[in-house]
């Protein structure tokens, strides 16, 4: 089986990037209110379990914004 020739990819819009980071910070929100309500609720593990889940599409979501 052969793999198909390498395709030159362009680079995403610039509002494409701006939305999808901005949904990356509403979900990050999201692991976050998870994350600290965990703590608050006496769950550690689940609460750093939230922050991390935050840091993580905080991440993804610069990358995204910043690589196109």
């Amino acid at each position: 089986m052969t793999t198909p020739p390498p395709q030159h990819r362009r680079p995403r819009p610039v509002i494409e990037r701006l939305g999808m980071a901005m949904i990356a910070l509403v979900i990050a929100a999201l692991f976050a209110v998870v994350g600290i309500a965990a703590f608050i609720g006496g769950e550690p593990f689940l609460g750093v379990m939230g922050i991390v889940g935050a840091l993580m599409v905080l991440w993804v979501g610069g990358l995204t914004l910043l690589r196109g």
